[in-house]
């Protein structure tokens, strides 16, 4: 059964960590109504299934992060596992093909369960040069483009993008099809391991729905104020 979440929040902090003391830690620091969460791989390949169950308990909308990518039997089973647990949003590969995703939206909704599916389009820790050498023959935005037309004929809710593609991404298709952001950084942030990267009001700016913030938050001194200074940016307030 899905768990019924009141909040609306449009960030989403992840919880980029291997263990639950550390995410926990950090869920009864920050709030629900302020924000949802992303468990990934490493937080989930750690605890596995118990994770989930705990941050709904805390009143968290979950979005969960492992980016499916295999042959289609094997990707359908997976999200109707993931979908099982209640969460709010799960996301599979776009180079996995229109079949593939086609087949994961048939059974989402023949099996009435009202779990988010985004295509995972470019990891915005890949710039041109590597998108080229994995075989990517078009610039990085007409990708993005091609894999975000295949979720959309493929009935998927929305996709994972830069917020440097949102603007064309959202000007191109229905305004219900989601563009959810990772690689936000605010002005002087260590920008990591991410190269396509975009401030909190650029995203906002550039349509983002949502958008995704790991170390900014969850290494800071003060992750409360940290996420509410974020969320200020990107809803443009003063």
């Amino acid at each position: 059964m899905l768990f019924e979440h009141k909040k609306n929040s449009k960030i989403i902090v992840a919880l980029d960590y291997d263990n639950k003391k550390d995410a926990l830690f950090l869920a009864n620091k920050l709030d629900p109504s302020l924000c949802n969460l992303k468990v990934g791989l490493q937080l989930f390949v750690s605890c596995g299934p118990i994770i989930i169950q705990e941050l709904h308990a805390l009143g968290y909308k979950v979005f969960l992060d492992l980016k499916f990518h295999d042959i289609t039997n094997t990707v359908v089973k997976s999200c109707l596992a993931a979908s099982e647990l209640g969460v709010w949003m799960i996301n599979i590969h776009s180079s996995g093909g229109s079949k593939m995703m086609h087949q994961v939206m048939k059974e989402i909704k023949d099996n009435n369960y009202k779990t988010l599916v985004l295509g995972v389009t470019m990891l915005t820790s890949i710039d041109e040069n590597e998108m080229k050498e994995i075989g990517y023959i078009n610039n990085m935005e007409q990708q993005v483009h091609n894999m975000a037309e295949m979720s959309y004929k493929a009935n998927l809710n929305g996709i994972v993008c830069s917020a440097q593609e949102a603007k064309l991404v959202k000007s191109r298709f229905p305004n219900n099809f989601l563009c959810v952001c990772p690689g936000i950084r605010s002005a002087g942030d260590n920008t990591n391991d991410q190269k396509r990267i975009m401030t909190p009001q650029m995203a906002f700016e550039n349509g983002a729905d949502y958008i995704v913030v790991g170390r900014p938050i969850t290494e800071s001194d003060d992750p409360w104020d940290a996420l509410e200074r974020i969320k200020k940016e990107f809803n443009n307030l003063p």
